[in-house]
């Protein structure tokens, strides 16, 4: 049992293709077989079972997966860090995310950060979803992904920080400015400001919808956070926001919408106990950053 075997049958699990895999490592596909079959013959078990469009992991292989994902990711991290201390870095830390998110979460942490450590690299790498981030993550280019949390993607351990309240973000003079709070109801009638369709917030959002029994409202517009905030203050919609998305002293004005359930964002790693000591310190500043959601 070789580090490659482990590594080739990772990729394995997760497509699920051996030909993808062949291609993907421009080796033959029986070179792709043989590591799976030494594996087996070393478990003394089948790992993966051929079926009609690619393979499937059998029980077995799900076991060895896990452990596989856990071991080589904590060595990839040894190897990362002796880099560092053989080159005279002061190390790096990686972050993937969405392009509004440093702006809203990381600040303050990102300050507080570069105090203590002046000669550590914080590197950010902008993803256009979460489910983006978890790609760049999963192959080694980052440390900690800053996403939207559901449901954890197989060898992706999640930490939720910190949950979002849904506000109801309009023009001053929109007669919705001078409610208590919006209804679910009237959600079907809003002039709706729309995510992304590959963004995770509009995801759960519109999952939310459908829990409540009603139809998203037909998108006006799509926009990112602060894009939504600048088009309802333009009056060209009304935008479902995060009460943070908001900045203070924005001129628009924010509406709670109690009926939806506060959206969940936190932290994302391949294997918690893996991560270098100066990752699990950012995050920690970043929780200990964030400011509390204004009144």
């Amino acid at each position: 049992m070789t580090l490659d075997d482990l590594r080739v049958f990772i990729t394995v699990y997760e497509t699920g293709n051996l030909s993808a895999v062949a291609r993907a490592l421009s080796c033959t596909q029986s070179a792709v077989s043989q590591h799976i079959k030494r594996l087996e013959r070393e478990t003394g078990l089948a790992l993966i079972e051929r079926q009609p469009r690619g393979v499937a992991p059998t029980p077995a292989g799900g076991i060895l997966y896990q452990a596989a994902l856990g071991g080589i990711a904590s060595l990839d991290a040894a190897l990362r860090h002796l880099g560092e201390l053989r080159d005279g870095h002061g190390g790096t830390v990686s972050v993937t995310t969405g392009g509004v998110t440093v702006r809203h979460f990381m600040a303050g942490a990102i300050v507080a950060f570069r105090r203590r450590h002046p000669d550590v690299t914080l590197e950010f790498q902008s993803a256009y979803s979460s489910r983006r981030c978890i790609e760049v993550l999963r192959d080694g280019r980052a440390d900690l992904a800053w996403i939207t949390l559901g449901q954890a993607p197989p060898g992706i351990q999640q930490r939720p920080v910190i949950d979002l309240p849904w506000v109801l973000a309009v023009h001053a003079d929109d007669p919705l400015a001078e409610r208590d709070f919006i209804d679910a109801g009237d959600l079907t009638a809003i002039r709706y400001i729309a995510y992304p369709e590959n963004s995770a917030s509009r995801q759960r959002l519109e999952e939310r919808f459908v829990r409540l029994g009603i139809s998203p409202p037909a998108p006006v517009s799509v926009a990112d956070w602060d894009t939504a905030v600048l088009l309802a203050e333009l009056g060209v919609g009304h935008a479902i926001l995060p009460r943070r998305a908001v900045p203070p002293g924005s001129p628009v004005r924010t509406v709670p919408i109690p009926a939806l359930e506060p959206l969940t964002v936190g932290w994302a790693a391949r294997q918690w106990n893996a991560l270098s000591p100066l990752a699990r310190e950012f995050t920690e500043l970043v929780a200990a950053a964030l400011p509390a959601d204004p009144p």
